[in-house]
């Protein structure tokens, strides 16, 4: 009988594509991560496709690609997978061509235009929320009626607060959860930790979940998505999780690794 490439002593021989996370895993507060410019080299040098995943439904790939290039790290636009972009994907599959009304910035304006969907405030298929820095309460009336009426409510991601110099800020669901309870409606969330917004990923590359790892940061999140969507999981710890949070979940990763920097290949 032969080995599995665990007991040979490789848990990621089989592993031929790769989707990580990026603040917490190859940055922190806009600076690169040991390593993490010479793993996405290692990758694009050896023809590895792989996607950088985010929540962040306020910039898009583009933006993203510059703010990580300012960080020093080279990650073309194209390697870029947003929720907002996973958002687009959901919907053009549940409806091609739809109206949307949407409470977001760029992220989730652009992915929706480039994917064909109608801007409205009148009757759209679905309301649509996103991150962003200006909330207004006229908006979300809005959203809360038009949800009311019968769109659909859809999120990008269900992050309750972001970070910020001076502290947390109410993200994306925090907005969800006053909508829900003006309305009774729970949203769809597509971002993380749905396993949805890996699939989408996946069919992005053209990758299989057998021969694909996930690198996160956030047991809540990275990890337990990776694992509902089949994939090898990895954690590193230059994130948001230390031994102490591992052990508050009934689910373990398939390794523990100090940072992506023990990814590179021995010399």
């Amino acid at each position: 009988m032969s080995k599995s490439p665990a007991e040979l002593g490789n848990p990621r021989a089989h592993i031929e594509c790769w989707l990580t996370d990026m603040d917490g895993v190859l940055v922190h507060e806009d600076r690169a991560i040991p390593g993490a410019a010479e793993l996405i080299k290692h990758w694009t040098d050896t023809e590895q496709p792989y996607l950088v995943l985010t929540n962040n439904s306020i910039f898009t790939a583009r933006d993203l690609s510059a703010r990580l290039a300012a960080s020093g790290l080279n990650v073309p636009e194209d390697r870029i997978w947003t929720s907002a972009l996973a958002t687009a994907a959901f919907l053009t599959q549940q409806k091609p061509g739809g109206t949307a009304f949407v409470l977001g910035e760029a992220g989730i304006l652009t992915a929706l235009h480039d994917a064909g969907f109608v801007m409205t405030e009148t009757n759209p298929d679905f309301v649509v929320v996103g991150e962003t820095r200006n909330y207004s309460f006229d908006a979300i009336t809005k959203a809360i009626r038009l949800i009311n009426n019968g769109s659909r409510f859809i999120s990008t991601n269900p992050d309750a607060t972001g970070p910020s110099p001076e502290g947390p800020l109410p993200a994306t669901g925090a907005i969800n959860a006053l909508i829900t309870k003006a309305t009774g409606k729970l949203p769809y969330i597509v971002g993380k930790p749905n396993p949805m917004m890996f699939r989408s990923a996946l069919n992005k590359i053209g990758a299989h979940s057998h021969n694909t790892a996930m690198i996160g940061d956030r047991m809540d999140t990275d990890v337990v998505a990776g694992m509902e969507a089949g994939l090898h999981t990895i954690l590193v710890m230059t994130g948001i999780s230390d031994p102490a949070e591992i052990e508050k979940f009934p689910f373990r990763p398939e390794e523990v690794l100090g940072s992506v920097a023990e990814l590179l290949p021995a010399k």
